[in-house]
């Protein structure tokens, strides 16, 4: 994933969770604030409960590809991904049905947005 698709500072995070919104399920929690910029920012969280440096890493790995995946269904907002407990037990087929769920709650994801 580029760069340009990260949020990075801490600033960006704390506008997130200061002054978004947020919407959960039993495996996401999904914090997004509306931009106005020409693509989606995401950032992304995976505690040290989940597991050690690998399992985390895993875990990382298999959002940030949905992510790509579906980039042209996302909205263009910044939002932040905190993976909740039992993520890391997941295959990816499982985190992709979750996460996609997660993003429709948000209403982030568009099934017939096509760019």
């Amino acid at each position: 994933m580029k760069k340009s698709y990260r949020v990075k500072r801490e600033k960006d995070f704390q506008a997130i969770f200061e002054t978004g919104q947020n919407v959960a399920n039993r495996k996401f929690v999904i914090y997004f604030l509306e931009k106005n910029q020409a693509h989606f920012r995401v950032g992304i969280s995976v505690g040290k409960r989940l597991g050690n440096a690998v399992t985390r890493n895993a875990v990382k790995r298999k959002v940030r590809h949905v992510l790509i995946a579906n980039q042209d269904k996302l909205k263009n907002y910044d939002f932040v991904v905190i993976a909740r407990k039992g993520v890391e037990e997941l295959d990816f087929d499982e985190v992709k049905k979750n996460l996609e769920h997660a993003l429709r709650l948000a209403k982030l994801y568009q099934e017939g947005l096509e760019e």
